[in-house]
């Protein structure tokens, strides 16, 4: 027993001051009297976690919103009895009750204490630990050192017993593992170094043997232990080792400690891939951190700019990532440190083998610690990076929503703004690339880049005009804004914590670096600044050229969206590739802005080099030459690895400046989108309140002296305007472009209002709109649009719409896909879709513009009675129903007033009395009575319901091609988009690139060897354990004289410039080979993007019609965006890197063999390790990249397909569900990208580990083989750097390999199947011409080969020169037949029918030359961004006063060929856009014109002008006309009906008398 009146309680306390000498390097071991000092380390920690553990309780209420995790779970406990369920309340566990590492936040618990297994497991354990504890000192034999040493454990036991009875946890505690952790760390330290101190019996090695166990065990408990309260619920989380399902959230909600800590909860998912390919339904959701509902609420309800927001919404992961990246740090810069101790362990006369071992030991330690804190390290770094996106994301999307709808960007901004065209620059902010870019074809010009380095010095000052800061968001530009600079924010947000850590560890660097070189470091000091100083002026330059570079991006992406959405117009035309060659054009600007980027990056690269590899040489240089000293190997290995730690932080420095260069513009850019005006009248929809029922009273939309115009524009449309409209149908019409859309708009709040008085609901609105715009989905998702299903009234809408008959003849009925805005329906079944959406909304109001215009009389006939007719109709009673049309014949007789604008802007308003009186003025708007109609004639036959045409069966095939699912490629990337790649990059730079990889490596190898034998030329005589390296030390090898420097250089004792001079050339060469390794790098980059994007639109541009309609226009931008964004990005530097990696595991590898080879089994074994893990690890990763990649088009689709339907998402109050739609696909589109970097943990901790215990295994072995100190820093060198090479030859082609999968879905767009050009086959000269007759030979038309026929056994002969009439039911098939004569389809080969036009078969005519002598006017005419001129005469063939005549004759109200449009014709009216079409077709006056439905939406005085004009212009032309109106098809002389896909009538028509 311990006699306490010899000792007293005196005797038990250390004696600090006797302990003088802490740690004994040359010993490794503790100074004298100081056992008991480092006995009581543990003691002191356990006391600051126990007291911090209470302390930051009181402290939580005060704790600020960034040191909180916002999305931390609350109100899930599901208790497991009725009193506890009784009793549960919500408690903020925060830091007192937060799990070691991901704090799961706040959570239901029960006030009172329940007892679980695992706290009584840890009760027992402490309790043992603290009585063993007292039985060691017992034991002890009246030594004060050794009672001192046992009593240690028990104040951390006491103290943890203390925290397990006050709180019984039943998650982990931080305190309770720092306390376990520290006592083990200090138990097994002692055992190790001094086990002599521990007593001299074997019951005190027992008891304290015993004690260690006790801690161990606690320690696995508690790693065994759940992160999660186990009582709150879990059903809706996946089990860990289950089968991984996506009904079920992350199993990291509910993984315990260690599975935590070693990724293994990814076993299943990882086990699935090996053995067949991933699908979605393998993926599980995203765990409750990362879920974009809730953290987009959170977010919102968060103040200050954006920046600000994620700032508060991300601050704990920041704090958290920088703690954990400093540890890093500092376990990193402990390496060399320790390695100069082994090193000078093993330079004594006699070798201090034990010391070497321990430091070895030392190092092994460091590793462990650090894989494990990468681990944590990337969950946080990977939670701030994908809710910073998610959020960004979400704000992005929800901002849209709220924003004015700007029509067109050009009328806020002048001439010189950003608006992009496809026609040319248009004095845009590419003038100075035009100036730079003299000649594009030749990037290297050292001229061209010298003038563009003075140009962008010169301009550096020059801040963005005003105008351009104030111009709204084009479309291209807010899809850039989701796809690149919301990334390269997130980017910044991933990397927050080498922000510190970088600057940090250069600091450590050169303070230890100071340590061991002394003052002679801060001469290497000067070069890095000097070269810091030089790359403050070369990151100014990059900034500005990548700038530049964006503003090209932006402009390129969209004139590239643009073509894409119009490629199929563009080719009816002819005109695909001229407007291809306008995209090239800005696609060599963009390139050649890259090339000087990467330039600018390669030289602030080469500059960091220089630095890097003199910095060492400088500071040898004054060690030797000026301090007078020794460069010995325990001096040159350690100082190189701190060199080299140094030389990567100072390549990352400027990278990271750039970095927060971009992510500084592009979160700038953000801000500006964010502080553009919003909506005035936009409501908050979720506390909006649903509209009253139908039959109440107060129901009025009244407007007076009011004018407005649209967003941005300070022109009014609609000027002193006053109307009121109560309950029943108003009728608004009006001439082509007056402004009744406008009027909608007004009403709907979309309009800038300036003067007078609007009041309507704010309320839920049926709008549909001139252009129907649809969904990608049923037509009864479509018509529903969100709100619940009432069947009885579903099939009144239906009934009253004429769409029962057109469901009965799909295969789907109305679950049939209808393909992106309704591609699979003809414009008159779109029309009526998007009214019955309207319709069968419960909104009181009805804006309704023109859904008519498209169908033909019987049918617009049919439904103006079933909505208008009946004052009680349970689908319109009761509602104010506002109608837009030209078609006043058919729906006067039912509106209780009519709205009419005249010019200026005015409303003229007649109620029913006055429309009786103003007939004749309304008939002129009328159209011929329905009895006068051959399609009347044609169909009186036929009732509604029961007259389906033939084009229902039309319809019926095309319904089902669209919606394609996105082809995934399984298993890793085949070679042959690896040749594909290399071969665009050109062999000769690849061949140079990897040779200059293999020069820099033996440079690099022959760096270290040459350190090793200056340092060992200090040494007076050779050690006899010094084994020469074989090939290259051998002194009687011819190849040792080579290489060998002793040989030829005096000793560096007598004179160390000549070893210093060849250190620098050395430094220099290296310097070189990279600098030129680079250059080649940005060839290929150059060449492969520039080969590949041409390819890939050239192949986009001649595919098949079939291609355009199974492929949406989002997937397709995916593609020609995101994934050739990836090719021009780090592609090649992955394919540079892998090289330079595997080159050095070769060198590595015959080092290791030729100096230790023994080592070289465990080294093969090591390598085999490392491909069985990378091996189960592939699989699951290429699967997860591609799923990524294929879930982010739905998130582009999304958002392209809410900018075209804002205005009716809007009217609709629609916006909840649609942004809960982009959160779900925000959160499919991450969980890809989540479970894919978890992935990359589990791998990345198998390496580090493996890594860290082969590094370890090789040098027990160098040491016990009894090398020298120069030899062993020679092979620890080329060991760490076998371990790294193997380490990242695995991870850079796992990354390649992802990389590569865009070029994989790139590659894929080149086997697209191309359209027959046949231009080997022109027709005769001055084909076709007006008297060409049009002859269908048995003409058999589907649109694929699966399908069933559309047009069937068609033969009939067309007059040339004549005006024919195409008339039929709503999808009779008449669009078809016009598609057919442009050769987009061809006849069935098995029929033998032909088309000819004249005596040449269009089938086998060079299509260009035929789709350039046809026009093809279609409904819905397609117009680009740019002017008039660029829209009239694409081609400028044409003279200006050709263009100019045209459009006075067509459109003559204000408009000149400089008047700016939107892309799509936005800012012009739908008749407008159809008058453009029209003025096309007089410009070219084609020998063949077709029009389909080309004036279904101008007012009647203006169609009859036209027609009368088209009659007239066209008079030497054979014109085809495809209506539903009288008036353009009344004075035609040749008719066509057609039903059911067969003709029914063709001949000439005989005039009635």
């Amino acid at each position: 027993m311990i006699d306490t009146a010899t000792y007293g309680l005196a005797g038990l306390w250390p004696c600090y001051s006797c302990c003088r000498e802490f740690w004994i390097p040359s010993l490794a071991n503790f100074g004298p009297h100081c056992l008991g000092v480092v006995g009581h380390i543990p003691v002191w920690i356990s006391l600051l976690a126990f007291v911090l553990h209470y302390a930051l309780v009181w402290f939580d209420p005060w704790r600020p919103i960034w040191l909180r995790n916002i999305t931390a779970e609350k109100g899930e406990a599901r208790f497991q009895s009725h009193d506890q369920e009784e009793a549960g309340a919500i408690h903020d566990e925060s830091f007192e009750d937060t799990p070691l590492l991901p704090r799961r936040g706040a959570v239901s618990v029960s006030p009172k204490k329940i007892w679980t297994r695992w706290t009584l497991c840890l009760l027992v354990l402490n309790l043992t630990g603290a009585l063993i504890s007292i039985f060691g000192a017992a034991m002890a034999h009246q030594n004060p050192t050794e009672i001192q040493l046992h009593l240690i454990p028990l104040i951390p036991n006491v103290l943890s017993v203390l925290l397990i009875l006050v709180d019984r946890p039943r998650t982990v505690r931080r305190s309770l593992f720092i306390i376990a952790a520290t006592l083990l760390f200090f138990q097994l330290t002692i055992t190790t170094l001094a086990p002599d101190a521990i007593g001299t019996t074997w019951k005190c090695f027992t008891t304290w043997g015993a004690g260690g166990c006790v801690t161990l065990t606690s320690i696995v408990v508690m790693l065994n232990m759940p992160l999660r309260d186990p009582l709150l619920s879990s059903s809706k989380i996946g089990k860990p080792f289950a089968k991984p399902e996506s009904s079920v959230r992350s199993p990291e909600d509910i993984v315990t400690l260690w599975q935590w800590m070693s990724v293994s909860w990814m076993a299943p998912l990882i086990s699935t891939a090996c053995k067949r390919q991933l699908h979605d339904k393998d993926v599980w959701l995203l765990a409750s951190d990362f879920q974009h509902q809730t953290l987009h609420l959170l977010f919102r309800d968060l103040t200050g700019t954006v920046f600000v927001r994620l700032l508060k919404a991300n601050g704990l992961d920041i704090i958290m990532t920088t703690c954990l990246g400093t540890f890093e740090t500092l376990a990193e810069l402990s390496e060399p440190v320790l390695l100069k101790q082994l090193l000078n362990a093993l330079m004594s006369e006699i070798p201090a083998i034990r010391a070497a071992v321990v430091y070895a030991s030392f190092i092994l330690i460091a590793r462990v610690l650090k894989a494990h804190s990468a681990v944590f390290k990337i969950w946080y770094e990977r939670r701030n990076y994908e809710r910073s996106r998610g959020e960004m994301i979400t704000m992005i999307h929800d901002k849209t929503l709220r924003r004015k709808a700007f029509t067109i960007a050009a009328e806020v901004s002048t001439p010189s703004s950003q608006t992009s065209t496809l026609f040319g620059d248009e004095n845009d902010t590419l003038e100075d690339i035009n100036n730079e870019d003299a000649e594009p074809s030749q990037p290297w010009s050292l001229r061209s880049w010298v003038r563009g380095v003075y140009q962008a010095f010169k301009h550096r000052s020059v801040a963005p005009s005003q105008r351009e800061k104030e111009a709204p968001a084009s479309t291209g530009k807010i899809l850039n804004l989701l796809r690149g600079d919301v990334y390269e924010v997130a980017q910044r947000f991933w990397e927050a914590s080498t922000l510190i850590t970088k600057p940090l560890s250069v600091v450590f660097s050169i303070v230890l670096l100071w340590k061991i070189l002394g003052s002679a470091s801060l001469y290497g000091i000067l070069v890095i600044g000097v070269g810091m100083a030089v790359n403050y002026y070369m990151t100014g330059l990059l900034k500005r050229v990548e700038k530049k570079r964006r503003t090209t991006t932006d402009v390129k992406l969209e004139r590239t969206s643009q073509f894409v959405e119009s490629l199929r117009h563009l080719r009816w035309y002819d005109w695909q590739d001229r407007w291809l060659g306008h995209i090239m054009e800005i696609r060599q600007k963009e390139l050649f802005q890259r090339v000087k980027s990467n330039v600018v990056d390669r030289s602030i690269n080469v500059i960091n080099n220089i630095t890097s590899y003199m910095f060492p040489v400088v500071g040898f240089a004054a060690y030797t030459l000026i301090l007078h000293r020794p460069l010995t190997v325990d001096i040159a290995f350690p100082a190189l690895g701190l060199f080299t730690m140094l030389q990567n932080n100072l390549r990352d420095l400027p990278s990271l400046y750039t970095s927060l260069t971009n992510a500084r513009v592009a979160m700038r850019r953000i801000e500006d989108f964010m502080l553009e005006p919003d909506k005035d009248d936009n409501e908050d929809d979720e506390t909006a309140t649903p509209p009253p029922p139908f039959h109440q009273s107060n129901l009025e939309i009244s407007i007076r002296n009011a004018s407005f115009s649209w967003p941005g524009s300070d022109t009014t449309v609609l000027d002193n305007i006053s109307f009121v409209c109560e309950p029943g149908l108003t009728l608004v019409c009006g001439k082509v472009g007056i402004g009744k859309t406008a009027l909608l708009q007004a009403v709907l709040g979309e309009l800038d209002q300036h003067s007078g008085e609007k009041n309507a609901p704010a309320e839920m609105t049926g709008y549909c709109a001139q252009m129907p715009w649809l969904e990608s989905m049923s037509i009864r998702d479509n018509i529903l649009f969100s709100t619940p299903f009432d069947e009885a009234r579903y099939w009144q809408v239906l009934r009253a719409c004429c769409l029962v008959e057109d469901l009965r003849k799909f295969k789907g009925g109305d679950r049939v896909l209808i393909g992106e805005n309704g591609t699979g329906l003809s414009g008159g079944q779109r029309a009526r879709v998007a009214l019955a959406r309207a319709v069968y909304s419960r909104s009181r109001i009805l804006l309704l513009d023109d859904p008519i215009a498209a169908l033909d009389h019987q049918t617009a006939e049919t439904i103006s009675r079933n909505l208008f007719a009946d004052q009680n109709s349970p689908l319109t009673a009761g509602r104010l129903i506002v109608l837009v049309t030209h078609r006043v014949d058919i729906v006067q007789q039912y509106a209780y007033q009519v709205l009419d604008i005249v010019p200026g802007g005015q409303v003229k308003t007649f109620n029913r009395r006055e429309i009786a009186e103003h007939e004749k003025e309304l008939e002129a708007q009328a159209a011929t009575t329905p009895e006068s109609s051959p399609i009347a004639e044609s169909s009186t036959s036929q009732k509604t319901e029961d007259s389906s045409s033939e084009e229902e069966a039309e319809l019926e095939t095309v319904a089902g091609k669209f919606i394609q699912e996105e082809h995934r490629v399984h298993g890793g990337v085949m070679a042959t988009v690896y040749w594909q790649y290399v071969k665009a990059g050109k062999l000769s730079w690849w061949a140079t690139m990897v040779t200059l990889c293999l020069l820099i490596r033996m440079i690099n190898l022959g760096y270290n060897w040459f350190l090793k034998e200056w340092g060992e030329q200090y040494r007076k005589s050779t050690e006899l354990g010094d084994r020469p390296l074989i090939l290259i030390s051998h002194p009687d090898s011819q190849a040792g004289g080579i290489i060998e420097p002793r040989r030829y250089l005096p000793p560096p004792g007598e004179n160390v410039r000549p070893w210093l001079i060849c250190l620098v050339i050395i430094a220099l060469v290296q310097v070189l080979f990279e600098a030129l390794s680079d250059l080649a790098l940005i060839a290929i980059i150059y060449n492969a993007g520039k080969s590949l994007f041409a390819k890939a639109m050239r192949c986009v541009t001649n595919a098949t019609f079939r291609f355009y309609d199974v492929t949406p226009v989002g997937r397709l931008m995916n593609r020609l965006t995101s994934d050739m964004g990836t090719i021009d990005g780090q592609i090649a530097t992955q394919v540079l890197t892998l090289a330079f990696y595997s080159l050095g595991w070769m060198t590595s590898m015959f080092v290791i063999a030729t100096a230790t080879p023994v080592f070289i089994i465990p080294s093969v074994g090591t390598t085999m390790l490392f491909v069985y893990l990378y091996g189960r690890y592939l699989p699951a990763s290429q699967d997860l990249r591609r799923l990524e990649t294929v879930s982010l088009s739905p998130l582009m689709s999304n958002f392209g397909t809410l900018l075209e339907g804002l205005t009716t998402v809007r009217a609709f109050r629609a916006e909840p569900h649609f942004q809960n739609r982009i959160i779900a696909t925000t959160d499919d589109f991450q969980k890809m990208d989540h479970i894919y970097w978890s992935l990359q943990a589990w791998l990345q901790y198998r390496f580090d580990l493996v890594s860290g215990l082969s590094v370890y295994a090789l040098t027990l072995t160098a040491i016990i083989h009894g090398l020298s100190s120069g030899m062993i820093g020679f092979v620890l060198a080329a060991a760490a750097n076998f371990v790294e090479s193997t380490h990242q030859v695995c991870r850079r082609y796992g990354d390649m390999q992802m990389q590569f999968v865009s070029v994989e879905r790139i590659i894929e767009l080149l086997s697209l199947e191309q359209e027959q050009a046949n231009t080997d086959n022109p027709p005769p000269a001055g084909w076709p011409s007006c008297t060409d007759d049009i002859v269908f030979d048995k003409v058999t038309l589907r649109y694929a080969p699966e399908f069933d026929p559309v047009l069937v056994d068609m033969s009939l002969v067309i007059p040339g020169g004549s005006t024919v009439a195409v008339t039929g039911r709503t999808g009779s098939g008449k669009s078809t037949l016009a598609y057919a004569l442009l050769s987009t389809i061809q006849p069935d080969a098995g029929t033998g029918g032909q088309i000819r036009i004249g005596s040449v078969d269009i089938a086998k005519v060079d299509k260009h030359i035929l789709r350039r002598h046809i026009t093809f006017v279609a409904q819905d005419p397609v117009l680009f961004a740019g002017t008039l001129r660029d829209n009239l005469d694409p081609l400028d063939e044409h003279s200006e006063d050709e263009r100019a005549q045209v459009l006075k004759t067509v459109l003559n109200n204000g408009f000149t060929l400089d008047t700016r449009v939107d892309g799509g014709g936005k800012n012009l009216s739908q008749g407008q856009r159809q008058l453009v079409g029209l003025g096309r077709a007089i410009l070219r006056r084609s020998a063949i014109v077709i029009m389909d439905e080309a004036t279904a939406s101008i007012d009647v005085e203006t169609a009859t002008y036209i027609h009368q004009l088209l009659r007239m212009e066209l008079r030497h032309s054979t014109v085809i006309t495809i209506a539903h109106k009288v008036e353009a098809v009344k004075d035609a002389d040749f008719e066509i009906v057609l039903d059911k896909g067969r003709v029914i009538k063709a001949g000439r028509r005989v005039p009635k008398s």
